[in-house]
C-alpha cells in the first residue's frame, strides 16, 4: 500500500495520500532522489559597439553608437582584450580604439522532479487526520493525512479509516517544479585606432629613383712608344754603300 503525494508546476495534488513530517527526526528518514528533464534550449546573441573617449587608471570612458558615453569603473587587472590578435590588459587602451562585445545568451527550459519517499508500519491511526508510522530506525513520527485521500488496500481503495495496525505503508512525495537556466558568454574584441592623417599644409616627399648611370667607356691604352735604341750612322753608312754600288754597276756598264 503506498501514500502519494504529488506536486506539478509548484502546486501540491494529492494523488493517494500525503505525509508531512513533524520532526526533524521524521525528515532525516525520507529518502530523496532528484532528476532533471531539459528542453530545447534559445540563444540570444547582443553585440555592442563603442569607440574609447579616455583612459584613467582603471576607469575608461567609452562612446557607444547611440551617441552616449558610458563611464567603466574599476576593471579588473586580469580582464582582457583581444585586439588584432593580442590579448590587452586595461593599460593598454588607446584613445580611439573600437570595442564590440558580444553576449551570448542561452535559456533552457527545465523540469526538476523530487521524489521524496519513507516507509514504516502502522504503529498507530486516529482518523481521519493522523497516522503514527513505525519508520525503519525504528523510531515512531505521525504523518498528518490530507482531507479525502484514499489508499490501495488489496488492489482496493480505501479511506484512512481502513488502515489498520502493522499494515505496512510506503509514502512517496513526487514534486515536480519547473525552472529556466540562464548562461552568459561575454566576448570583448577590439581593433587599434587608425593612424591620424596627414595634414594638408605638410610637404609630402615622393621618392622617384634616379635612372641608372651609363658604364664609363674607358679609352684605349695608346700604344707605347719603341725605346730608342738605334742612331742614324748605320742608315747612313748604308747609303753610302749602296750608292757605291750603283756607281760601280754604271761603270761596269759603260765598259
Amino acid at each position: 500500500m503506498k501514500l502519494l503525494w504529488r506536486t506539478y508546476l509548484g502546486r501540491p495534488s494529492f494523488a493517494v495520500a500525503a505525509f508531512v513530517a513533524l520532526t526533524i527526526a521524521a525528515t532525516a528518514q525520507v529518502k530523496t532522489t532528484t532528476s532533471a528533464t531539459e528542453g530545447a534550449p534559445t540563444r540570444e546573441v547582443k553585440v555592442d559597439r563603442a569607440v574609447v573617449e579616455h583612459v584613467s587608471g582603471n576607469d575608461a570612458w567609452v562612446k557607444m553608437e547611440d551617441g552616449t558615453v558610458r563611464h567603466i569603473a574599476h576593471i579588473s587587472e586580469n580582464a582582457r582584450i583581444n585586439v588584432d590578435g593580442r590579448e590587452l590588459g586595461v593599460h593598454e587602451l588607446k584613445p580611439g580604439m573600437k570595442l564590440e562585445r558580444t553576449i551570448t545568451t542561452t535559456t533552457t527550459p527545465r523540469t526538476v522532479t523530487t521524489v521524496e519517499a519513507v516507509t514504516g508500519k502502522v504503529w498507530h491511526v486516529a482518523p481521519p487526520k493522523s497516522v503514527i508510522l513505525t519508520l525503519e530506525n525504528g523510531e515512531n513520527q505521525s504523518f498528518t493525512v490530507p482531507d479525502g485521500q484514499v489508499f490501495k488496500i488489496d488492489g482496493q481503495e480505501k479511506d484512512v479509516w481502513h488502515l489498520k495496525k502493522g499494515m505496512t505503508v510506503t509514502a512517496t512525495k513526487v514534486t515536480e517544479a519547473p525552472e529556466t537556466v540562464v548562461a552568459h558568454q561575454r566576448q570583448l574584441t577590439g581593433s587599434m585606432p587608425p593612424p591620424p592623417p596627414v595634414p594638408a599644409d605638410v610637404p609630402v616627399l615622393i621618392a622617384i629613383a634616379a635612372p641608372a648611370p651609363a658604364p664609363a667607356v674607358t679609352p684605349a691604352a695608346a700604344p707605347a712608344e719603341l725605346p730608342k735604341t738605334g742612331s742614324l750612322v748605320p742608315l747612313i753608312g748604308l747609303l753610302g754603300l749602296l750608292f757605291s754600288a750603283t756607281s760601280l754597276c754604271m761603270r761596269f756598264t759603260r765598259r
